[in-house]
């Protein structure tokens, strides 16, 4: 029996086990951590051998495949010496995809890949096709295709899914943008963070389509690696004539692909801001490619709810607008929220910093922010570049301190903005921990 060691019993690694015991693997799952009791239940209920707390190396390095959480970076001796052993290492995404005929749209990106993939799943679902959504959100890729065989999959993925890829090949794939995000991941180099996310379509062929961002200056450059069918998106500039892609042209949103052409009102949209109409376009060209009918596109473009933990509207107390942005883990998605407020505004932001330059927010701070409230363990930087743009800037200890200062600094028709623009693991187990913790702070008010 093949051996198959899935390293991390979170949500991926425990869709993995199973996909792996349904192929006829003997399983082993290890997991440096604790387990927590809902996968342990998973585990024992199929079967599955186990540990937390350790890595034996006895009991991991005889597999013949090990796939990786991740959340495991490669600097851990462990998957270090696996590498030196030659022992392959793949991850969950690689591993589902060998197992499954279904068609895939597969999306990365900086920002927007959770509200792209999202939206696209929503299109898809509307036109009646037996569709999935995984990757980085919801019930695991492997789970789902061990259990309910869909014949479409709207997957997210994030650059370290990508990392451990050898063969997979999405039909349909979106970058929705690249800028700097993880570079403590990749060595301080952004050259290896873009290598990490076009990995998306190195498998791709003439037969396959890649939709991206026209005006992501990383991308225009970096594109041409693609042998894929290329499907850009702009806001900012005019497409060549009869070219496949969607522009924005008086307000309306043109696309044309493979000879179909339909526009809509910009205002249609029920997702606000610049960079949500580009998630518009990119999912609404994934879904023409699949033949879906316009008048569907638009019905699900219109009556989409969007993402949880993203520009998600809480409350709103005294006419004070509280806002849940926790999904926000980088510079630049904070930048697309900052733009999207259209009140004075109180900011929370902090966390785990991951080499952010700030300096690219402070137009936006100029004209939109009124106090900053710092919420992580190390702030100086957030105060360096600060303290002398605003009036009022300072340091909260916890969530619940941090929405009540917000509560008292603000007036009639301001807006509080929790867009972090950092990691949450220094106070919270992950951003929508702290996205609850910020709506049941508010909520309690």
């Amino acid at each position: 029996m093949k051996r198959l060691v899935v390293l991390g019993a979170g949500e991926s690694g425990v869709g993995a086990a199973i996909l792996g015991k349904v192929k006829n693997y003997d399983v082993f799952v290890s997991d440096s951590g604790t387990i927590t009791q809902k996968y342990k239940d998973v585990l024992l209920h199929n079967k599955i051998q186990f540990e937390e707390g350790k890595h034996s190396e006895d009991k991991i390095f005889n597999a013949i495949l090990v796939v990786k959480s991740p959340g495991i970076p490669d600097s851990v001796p462990l998957i270090k010496e696996l590498r030196k052993r030659g022992i392959k290492i793949v991850s969950e995404i690689e591993f589902a995809a060998t197992y499954t005929d279904a068609f895939l749209v597969a999306i990365t990106g900086s920002n927007g890949k959770t509200t792209t993939t999202l939206l696209t799943y929503h299109i898809l679902k509307k036109a009646g096709l037996n569709v999935g959504v995984a990757g980085n959100i919801g019930q695991s890729f492997a789970l789902q295709v061990a259990e309910k065989k869909h014949d479409y999959y709207v997957l997210e993925i994030s650059s370290f899914q990508l990392d451990d890829i050898y063969n997979f090949k999405p039909d349909v794939a979106i970058i929705t943008n690249i800028s700097e995000d993880h570079l403590d991941r990749y060595d301080y180099k952004m050259q290896n963070y873009i290598d990490s996310k076009l990995k998306i379509t190195q498998n791709q062929t003439e037969n396959d389509y890649l939709i991206y961002d026209a005006d992501d200056a990383f991308l225009k450059s970096e594109i041409k690696k693609s042998k894929a069918q290329l499907i850009p998106f702009t806001v900012l500039n005019t497409l060549e004539k009869n070219a496949n892609g969607a522009q924005l042209i008086d307000n309306k949103i043109t696309i044309k692909v493979n000879k179909e052409t339909y526009k809509m009102e910009k205002s249609i949209l029920a997702l606000t801001g610049m960079h949500n109409t580009k998630n518009a376009m990119a999912a609404a060209m994934a879904s023409t490619l699949l033949r879906v009918r316009k008048e569907t596109i638009r019905e699900s473009l219109e009556d989409f709810e969007g993402a949880e933990h993203r520009l998600e509207q809480v409350l709103n107390i005294q006419g004070v607008k509280y806002i849940n942005d926790s999904k926000a883990t980088n510079v630049n998605a904070t930048f697309y929220a900052l733009e999207c407020m259209d009140n004075p505004t109180i900011w929370i932001v902090g966390g785990v910093d991951k080499g952010n330059d700030y300096n690219t927010l402070l137009p936006m701070v100029r004209e939109n922010v009124k106090a900053i409230i710092c919420l992580g363990i190390d702030n100086s930087k957030l105060l360096e570049t600060f303290s002398n743009v605003v009036d009022f800037i300072m340091e909260a200890a916890g969530m619940e301190e941090a929405v009540k200062i917000a509560h008292k600094l603000s007036e009639k028709n301001d807006t509080v903005l929790l867009s972090p623009a950092c990691a949450s693991f220094d106070l919270f187990e992950n951003y929508e921990d702290r996205g609850r913790q910020f709506k049941d702070a508010v909520r309690n008010l």
